[in-house]
């Protein structure tokens, strides 16, 4: 993306076709006509709207979040509004390809909270790829291939049924990737560090000390830590620490900002305070970060 002073934001609208152009909820097709029609994408953008590609044929990479993944027959991946990503295949590829916007499932479903039980919804990249297995990646080819088809046929309440065809698509991936079903314990242990991802998600700017999320939990500090260690394999302030990163690269792609700016913006004492602990995180400093992903 030389040239290219911060990342672009795609908006769903900007997405359509003279068939769905006065459609901007939902927009499906397959995915190697995607690419024909949007050969831009490749370099890193953000959407503004919820993004899924299951994966049928094709070689190459991709990256969320500046984490890359291998392109693999049989692989889903999910997106939510603001996170950055980028392609880069080799040969042809397809599958299919479904972006739709929040408003999409929150008219439907009664429930607001009901999309935060399924973990590739949440925003963090290692959770939101997955390598499905043949009969689970079969079932969602074919659900895929439904929403595909009432997209076309456009009968009555199609958009209905489109609904309730994702709606069965996220429990299809969730029971391919779900873990054995566990007591109360244990469930509500996955509550709390659901609750904490959130809470971090909401205040990494200004609350940088795990102390200051176990109060907002109503939990002590060694609990809060201990549950982030069991149940998401590292303490709770390398938790804080990496959505604090990922902020800092993503600020870092703008090169109108400066290194100063976006130390205030993250709420650091001061530049130097900020460059170490960039350089700590990511094993090189801010500069050289910015440079190598510019020149891309």
């Amino acid at each position: 993306m030389k040239g290219k002073a911060t990342i672009p934001m795609i908006n769903i609208c900007s997405l359509q076709t003279e068939e769905n152009k006065d459609k901007d909820d939902l927009i499906i097709e397959r995915f190697g006509a995607y690419l024909e029609r949007h050969p831009n994408l490749f370099i890193p953008h953000r959407h503004s709207f919820y993004h899924i590609v299951l994966f049928t044929a094709g070689k190459g990479f991709h990256k969320i979040d500046f984490e890359q993944f291998a392109v693999a027959e049989g692989q889903i991946y999910f997106m939510i509004p603001g996170q950055v990503h980028s392609w880069a295949f080799e040969g042809a590829v397809d599958g299919y390809v479904l972006n739709f916007s929040e408003n999409f499932l929150h008219t439907f479903l009664a429930n607001d909270r009901y999309l935060e039980q399924f973990s590739f919804l949440e925003g963090i990249a290692g959770h939101s790829v997955i390598d499905l297995d043949g009969a689970a990646a079969r079932q969602a080819a074919q659900l895929l291939q439904d929403i595909l088809a009432e997209e076309q046929d456009r009968a009555l309440q199609y958009r209905d049924q489109q609904r309730l065809k994702l709606l069965e698509l996220f429990l299809c991936v969730q029971r391919n990737t779900a873990l054995p079903a566990t007591g109360h314990a244990a469930r509500n242990n996955d509550l709390v560090m659901r609750n904490f991802r959130k809470l971090v998600e909401q205040h990494y700017r200004s609350l940088k000390l795990p102390k200051e999320y176990a109060a907002l939990l109503y939990i002590t500090p060694n609990h809060l830590n201990a549950l982030s260690n069991d149940l998401l394999g590292k303490p709770a302030g390398e938790v804080i620490r990496e959505r604090v990163l990922l902020e800092a690269k993503r600020l870092l792609v703008n090169a109108d900002i400066s290194i100063s700016e976006i130390a205030w913006q993250l709420n650091f004492a001061d530049n130097s305070y900020f460059s170490k602990f960039f350089k700590k995180q990511a094993g090189t400093t801010p500069e050289a970060f910015r440079k190598s992903i510019l020149e891309q």
